[in-house]
This record gives structure tokens, sequence and C-alpha cells, in this order.
């Protein structure tokens, strides 16, 4: 079950939520395992985002959450990829991206009312 959310500081309209959506949903299904059967995704837009105690214009922070073990190398993919479609869609470069990647054990994520 991925989760993921993005904080970005710009407005984001709602075709442009489901393109990115969509091609979030293609990226997961390349992570073995997973699919977009299960993924969740949300989008938290027009935020304020700091770095180096500067307000950053044009930023975004995508944090990935996945169920169990990934293999580093589809995370380098997933962050390549997803900071092109984010850059194209948004118009945020690619050097004001940040992705998170966490990865929650077995018995640490619960759906329905019972644990996975």
């Amino acid at each position: 079950m991925p989760f993921v959310n993005s904080l970005v500081t710009k407005k984001i309209d709602y075709n442009t939520k489901n393109r990115l959506k969509v091609h979030i949903g293609d990226l997961i299904n390349g992570f073995p395992g997973k699919s977009e059967e299960w993924l969740m995704v949300h989008f938290q837009d027009d935020e304020v985002i700091y770095f180096k105690g500067e307000k950053q214009e044009d930023a975004a922070v995508i944090d990935v959450k996945i169920l169990g073990n990934l293999e580093i190398r589809y995370k380098d993919i997933f962050t390549n990829k997803i900071s092109e479609i984010f850059e194209q869609e948004l118009q945020v470069p690619k050097n004001n991206i940040y992705v998170i990647f966490e990865e929650i054990p077995e018995g640490s994520w619960g759906w329905n009312g019972e644990l996975f």
C-alpha cells in the first residue's frame, strides 16, 4: 500500500492533480509487488516551504511511504522520474524537489480494522 503525499508551493488545479495522480500511478506500477490498485495520493498545494532560512517560491517535498522494503534502484528511478514530472507539470525546478522514502515494516500499517 503506497502513499504518496506532495507538499508544493504552487496552487495546483484539479486537472493537473489528476494528471499527476496518473503519472504517480504509472511509477508505482514499476515497484515490485506494488500497484496503483492500492495507491493513495494526496496533494498539499499553495504551501510555504523554507529551505536554508529562505522562503522557496517554487519547491516541492514528496513523501513516499511503502509497506515493506524497496531496493535503492527503484527509489532512484522513482526520484528521477517524479522530479521530471513535477518540473514539467508544475515548473518546479529539479533542484528544488525533495523526495523522502519511508519503508513501513509489516504490522505497522492498518486498514479495514486490521494490520497488514
